[in-house]
């Protein structure tokens, strides 16, 4: 996992980069040309990702595809959780043999990413496919148990291309599992990235503060503190970071010296950006002053980390400079327009998204019972999709 000019260690708990600087026996690329490589290379990921994300995203026909909100109490527990999984996973690298456990990863992402990376080619799918070809529709439906004790176990819905999707990000996966090419890990590690960003939704403000507060000190007290995390970032081979070839006007394709970067250090400022997003929406002014404030400011913040990289010589926690950086901007402007109070109440649950069914109105219920029923059933019949219950369905 570790090249010959690595720039960054990630952190495989949560993805993120730890800024390196070369090692001996690099190649002799100026530091300067690597640096700005990776920078480059990697911001356009967070505001495609918040896109995707946004109020105007494409609907989801699948209950699993629908986007998990994280919580204040998620947010607060999840360092801790994170916390407990790296020093698992350090023991683990301690007790078994490491070609074992990266055996087992290999195949687990294998699968992740061959789900990954079909979900996120199904948008640009549905715009290239020729009309002229029939989309035939399937369901994959698994249930336990029979009559009235039935259970629904799996129901996905899928078309025609979604198995052309899943055919093409097959074949990327195998080409992972064998070469381990860069081009594959990237486009793993993209689909993680994004749908990650699409699928993880914070709440509010506050719950985003207080998860990248939250990181904030994990990052810095494993990276400083402790050399558990170098220990599995040395050991961890998965496609949880983008590699961007630093060799490759001199070996093609073939490159072999990496600068690398986190999907972390994409996924966490980038749900924090996404609902600054949303917030830009929700203020109905035509302008996205907010999202493009924290955009920057994460730009600034990852040419900071790899400035304090080069002057010290030493590994950055990526967040310990993105975390300020995407939260203090906003803040700051929130503050000169006098807007914070409205950024702090905001609440992206309370956002009614397209495509997403809400009940708008109730009957009037009133006189009798009689007059109870008939109201009960203009509003069964006024509602559509809505099933009508008989005395025979009870």
């Amino acid at each position: 996992m570790w090249s010959k000019t690595q720039l960054c260690q990630t952190d495989p708990v949560t993805d993120r980069m730890r800024l390196t600087g070369p090692r001996a026996g690099s190649s002799p690329v100026p530091r300067a040309q690597r640096w700005r490589t990776g920078a480059c290379c990697s911001w356009p990921c967070c505001p495609s990702s918040s896109e995707r994300s946004g109020p105007w995203a494409a609907p989801r026909a699948n209950a699993s595809d629908m986007p998990e909100t994280i919580t204040s109490r998620d947010a607060a527990r999840f360092p801790i959780i994170a916390s407990c999984t790296l020093f698992g996973l350090y023991l683990f690298f301690k007790i078994f043999s490491q070609e074992y456990i990266n055996l087992l990863l290999s195949m687990y992402f294998f699968v992740l990413g061959i789900l990954a990376l079909s979900h996120t080619m199904s948008p640009f799918m549905c715009r290239v496919f020729p009309a002229q070809l029939p989309n035939k529709q399937y369901q994959l439906l698994f249930t336990q148990g029979s009559g009235e004790s039935k259970e629904e176990i799996v129901n996905y819905e899928f078309d025609t291309k979604d198995l052309i999707c899943l055919g093409i990000s097959s074949v990327v996966g195998v080409w992972y599992v064998l070469k381990k090419h860069w081009i594959a890990n990237n486009l793993f590690g993209l689909a993680f990235a994004l749908n990650g960003v699409e699928l993880l939704h914070l709440n509010t403000v506050s719950t985003g503060c207080i998860l990248l507060g939250g990181l904030f000190v994990y990052d810095v007290f494993w990276v400083f503190g402790t050399n558990v995390m170098v220990t599995v970032a040395k050991s961890f081979e998965a496609p949880i970071k983008l590699v961007f070839p630093q060799d490759l006007l001199e070996k093609g394709l073939g490159a072999s010296n990496f600068a690398m970067l986190g999907l972390g250090d994409i996924v966490i400022p980038g749900i924090f950006i996404a609902l600054l997003l949303r917030f830009d929406v929700s203020l109905k002014k035509n302008t996205r002053t907010y999202f493009y404030t924290s955009f920057l400011a994460y730009i600034f913040g990852l040419g900071l980390t790899i400035f304090v990289m080069h002057t010290f010589k030493h590994a950055q926690p990526a967040l310990l400079y993105l975390v300020p950086a995407c939260v203090g901007f906003p803040v700051l402007l929130a503050l000169f327009k006098g807007e914070l109070t409205e950024m702090f109440s905001y609440e992206s649950s309370d956002e009614v998204l397209p495509h997403t069914p809400r009940l708008t109105h109730f009957p009037t219920v009133s006189g009798s019972p009689a007059s109870l029923a008939n109201s009960m059933q203009s509003f069964d019949l006024s509602t559509p999709g809505r099933r009508r219950h008989t005395p025979s369905d009870m």
